[in-house]
């Protein structure tokens, strides 16, 4: 019985060519999401550490938030486009080995210069990976590959943050073991890389895709024009919550627990991967406009609960903000993305992260200049709150209004939105 049933757990992760099963490999490909997210959110309940340790300003403490961005950005500008040509495999390994040095660097770090430096590499070989691991999953599977790309970011991302905190406030030697953990989980996913299979054919043009370019499919140029509101909001959210909410939670609870720093970030993810899969089967203009609606009203408790430092209102707007995220970002995907052919594919991903990586890491950046000013940072937060919601009411209102547009190019039903429906 027992070699049965190794036998069949062994089939369905290998097929008969010795390479890993399609399912195998999705899961591999979605793990390398949520491990690169989580190692990029690690640090954040470290910083108040960190701080302690080195000395550095909270702007000091934004900008190291805020180069992470930028470097992702920077990489996907770059190297966004280059698993459409060398392939996927290649560049996932290549970026996963990079990540493990990057823990080391993080771990060794002795000053707030290695620390930037450690996350500036970060932001680079996850930009890198970030089109690629997508579009794997999204050549894969096309349903389950988008709707991973728009629940597995947000769950890598907050499940990174409370990770960080766990380990920071209940095991010994926080700044070192919590990296020697995601560095093992990356050498685990380079050998699962080995054994995947290829699940495109390289093309050339290698050295022409590393030029900067941002050269959208002509069939996704609306769509996305139709998208982006809805995701400078979610990401602006994101950043808001990465780089000020373990500030604000410990101020309105007059409490140092790192996993009360992390947990806001976990809230705001948690509540959007389950909005995800709740709302899946919605057309992508349904989805983004209970994303918008649902940003809009959870940002505004949010900003309610930091005017009266109330905590509960402050968790009960991040849910309800979290549900915004999830939706908005998934409606946005899955408006944007059936328009690109499979050798579009990563390219296009890379264009809406460089999207979503500008919304995260420029205001952060902005609220640093803000604190260098001696802004309070509830005005700040204020202010960021206030950017959000205005944003979240033009996807509305823009969501709203293509329920009526006529359908000029017979590519959508003008019900559910131009652009919403998967191209045939």
């Amino acid at each position: 019985m027992y070699p049965a049933v190794a036998a069949a757990a062994k089939s369905s992760i290998l097929s008969p060519t010795g390479h890993l099963s399609p399912t195998a490999s999705f899961y591999l490909l979605a793990s390398i999401t949520v491990s690169f997210l989580a190692g990029s959110s690690a640090p954040t309940p470290l910083y108040p550490l960190y701080q302690k340790m080195w000395g550095f300003s909270p702007v000091m403490l934004t900008i190291v938030f805020g180069v992470y961005a930028l470097a992702v950005l920077a990489a996907l500008l770059i190297a966004g486009r280059l698993s459409d040509h060398l392939g996927r495999r290649p560049v996932l390994i290549a970026a996963a080995i990079s990540q493990t040095l990057v823990m080391l660097l993080f771990a060794t770090a002795g000053s707030v210069t290695g620390l930037v430096v450690a996350r500036v590499i970060q932001g680079l070989t996850t930009g890198a990976a970030i089109g690629a691991v997508g579009a794997a999953m999204i050549d894969l599977d096309k349903g389950r590959g988008t709707l991973a790309n728009a629940v597995v970011p947000a769950f890598g991302t907050g499940l990174g943050a409370l990770i960080g905190g766990i380990f920071l406030q209940y095991l010994p030697g926080p700044t070192h073991l919590v990296y020697a953990v995601l560095a093992a989980i990356y050498v685990a996913q380079v050998l699962g890389l080995t054994f995947m299979k290829e699940s495109i054919s390289a093309q050339p043009g290698v050295l022409e895709s590393l030029k900067p370019r941002l050269n959208l499919p002509r069939a996704t140029r609306e769509p996305l024009l139709l998208a982006v509101p809805i995701l400078l909001a979610v990401w602006a959210l994101a950043g808001f919550y990465g780089s000020l909410g373990p500030t604000l939670i410990r101020g309105m609870l007059n409490s140092h627990s790192p996993v009360l720093g992390g947990l806001a970030l976990f809230v705001l993810a948690a509540s959007a991967g389950i909005s995800v899969l709740l709302l899946q089967k919605r057309a992508p203009r349904q989805m983004m406009m209970v994303g918008a609606g649902s940003l809009f009203a959870g940002v505004a408790l949010t900003v309610f609960a930091l005017s009266h430092s109330a905590i509960v209102p402050f968790f009960l707007g991040t849910a309800v903000a979290g549900i915004g995220f999830g939706a908005g970002f998934q409606g946005a995907v899955r408006t944007v993305i059936p328009f690109a052919a499979p050798h579009e594919r990563a390219g296009t991903l890379s264009i809406i992260f460089i999207i979503c990586y500008l919304a995260m890491g420029v205001p952060a950046v902005i609220a640093g200049s803000m604190l260098a000013r001696h802004v309070t940072i509830i005005a700040v937060a204020r202010y960021f709150c206030g950017v959000i919601m205005a944003l979240a009411g033009a996807a509305l209102l823009g969501a709203i209004s293509r329920r009526y547009a006529p359908n000029l190019r017979g590519r959508g039903d003008p019900v559910r939105g131009v652009g919403c429906a998967e191209p045939e």
